[in-house]
């Protein structure tokens, strides 16, 4: 079972609302992720070419040896948009858990939960489990339905295209399918499929600093039909002079870039990430509901270890 890039988003959903401190905020607020936005293309170019360097130069190492399970638990900041496309932001500050499980079939990380149902040396088959906040209060959406939370799962296969000698670094084609449900925890709603092959790239001791690994993620998005209406389409009963009648297709959906910086501690962890979304050529470009069709989400987390397993295992590479 896969939790990928939104596992922090997608955990709001467990969180009491007394936990957490949402702030929404537009107008110059957008400037300011426009310009965080405008980055080139040139800037993950050069996280990969240095992410492959550190593949080339990285030294044979014998696997270390890490406890079985870790327990604890820690904060986290995220700021993001309201949907995809979306030109208004909110920010949560919440709880979160911190739980690592090192077994054979089941395997708990800081990225993802992996409940293998097959696996070789080079590929294996898991569960992908994504999903998506409430939206209220959006100005674009104005007088249409609140867009409740979403949950997304459905299979994923999982190929290894590359691992160093040294275990140091990896690269990996994730290709999940996920169904999408739409629920506001009284009703649940199929809203449609989501493809999101996904290139990651893993590298651990980037930079020659020990301890620091570096994730980067590529993927081009597909929805179908269904999905997109949900977010981006406009029926007659909800037009108005900036916001003329849509009907969404399936296809294209943009696609997002995803870079990660972690770190462990003696005693806590901590790491940092920025996702990238591009709608250009997507299927709902032309949607009035699309505001912005560049958008980032970036957030913060630490996380103290309050007791790990007296029990040894080699580590998971």
């Amino acid at each position: 079972m896969e939790l990928n890039s939104n596992l922090i988003t997608a955990s709001l959903f467990d969180v009491p609302a007394c936990w957490w401190r949402p702030r929404r905020y537009a107008g110059k607020g957008q400037d300011a992720a426009a310009g965080l936005l405008g980055i080139q293309m040139g800037f993950f170019k050069s996280i990969f070419i240095t992410a492959a360097a550190n593949i080339l130069i990285a030294s044979s190492a014998i696997a270390a040896q890490v406890p079985l399970w870790e327990i604890g638990a820690g904060a986290a900041y995220i700021d993001f948009p309201h949907y995809r496309g979306s030109n208004e932001r909110r920010t949560y500050v919440l709880p979160i858990p911190y739980v690592i499980y090192r077994g054979d079939l089941l395997k708990v990380d800081r990225q993802r939960v992996r409940g293998m149902l097959f696996h070789t040396e080079t590929t294996e088959l898991d569960v992908s489990v994504n999903g998506s906040v409430p939206v209220r209060n959006n100005v674009a959406r104005q007088g249409m339905p609140n867009l409740d939370p979403t949950f997304e799962i459905g299979p994923a296969l999982n190929i290894s295209l590359y691992k160093s000698e040294s275990n140091q670094a990896q690269m990996e084609l994730r290709l999940p399918l996920r169904s999408v449900i739409a629920t506001d925890f009284s009703y649940l709603r199929d809203i449609g499929l989501m493809f999101q092959p996904r290139l990651n790239l893993d590298v651990k001791n980037v930079f020659d600093q020990t301890g620091w690994s570096l994730g980067v993620g590529a993927s081009p998005i597909f929805t179908d039909r269904r999905y997109n209406q949900y977010f981006y389409g406009v029926d007659s009963n909800y037009t108005r002079p900036d916001r003329p009648v849509y009907t969404a297709s399936g296809g294209y959906a943009g696609s997002q870039l995803v870079a990660t910086l972690t770190k462990r501690f003696p005693g806590y962890w901590a790491s940092g990430f920025v996702k990238w979304d591009m709608l250009k050529g997507a299927a709902f470009e032309g949607s009035p509901l699309v505001k912005n069709k560049k958008t980032a989400t970036f957030g913060l987390a630490v996380s103290w270890v309050f007791a790990e397993s007296s029990i040894s295992v080699e580590e998971d590479n």
